[in-house]
């Protein structure tokens, strides 16, 4: 509730499973003023991820949107060193359970790595002949009001997310070179998500008051 975020492991942050590495990371904030409804249609701009997610998102656009589910394909640029492009598409469910509480669940369902981004030559690696930089990333959000009936607390919204994404293990002889980068992207990567939607949130709360 001070206003700082809270990020943290989850199990270590990451292991292998069977040839490949597993990373799980979760973290929290505290919007001060934000409601269940703002996040729900912050985390619903399919369309507009680009705006509040540069630079990681380049662009995004909804496939299919049924209200809580849709299918989403997403453009996103990571910095492993050197830039990398892929393209992935997500089924993603979001709803309110309740007056005072709601979730998202986002499931990568395919990904694909861009060779030459942005040219005439721009093309996508078939499965199996991509780098590894990342091979699915779920993404699992939960909001809840702040308790109304304490008065001494700031009333707001908390925010939570649980990042799982599925990279490639380190290149036999490289581990001391390539592990610490590979294990702390993605914290970052859930750090300035989180950080960047509580700027939106922010953002919006500060809109209305001003109204």
């Amino acid at each position: 509730m001070s206003g700082d975020m809270q990020m943290e492991p989850v199990n270590g942050g990451t292991w292998q499973v069977g040839g490949a590495l597993l990373h799980h990371w979760r973290a929290a904030a505290f919007v001060p003023n934000a409601t269940p409804e703002d996040m729900l249609t912050l985390l619903r701009d399919f369309n507009h991820l680009s705006r509040h997610y540069a630079p990681e998102v380049v662009s995004s656009r909804a496939l299919t949107d049924n209200g809580e589910t849709a299918t989403l394909a997403v453009r996103l640029k990571e910095q492993i060193v050197v830039t990398i492009v892929l393209d992935a598409e997500y089924e993603v469910e979001t709803k309110l359970s309740g007056d005072d509480r709601g979730y998202s669940v986002s499931r990568s369902t395919h990904l694909w790595q861009i060779d030459n981004p942005g040219t005439a030559q721009e093309r996508r690696r078939p499965p199996g002949e991509d780098d590894g930089f990342l091979w699915r990333l779920n993404s699992y959000w939960s909001f809840a009001r702040a308790s109304q009936g304490d008065t001494s607390r700031r009333q707001g919204l908390l925010i939570e997310c649980e990042a799982v994404s599925l990279t490639r293990d380190v290149p036999l002889g490289l581990g001391w070179l390539v592990t610490p980068i590979i294990a702390d992207l993605p914290r970052q990567e859930l750090e300035f998500t989180l950080k960047a939607t509580k700027n939106v949130l922010s953002a919006r709360v500060a809109q209305e008051e001003n109204r």
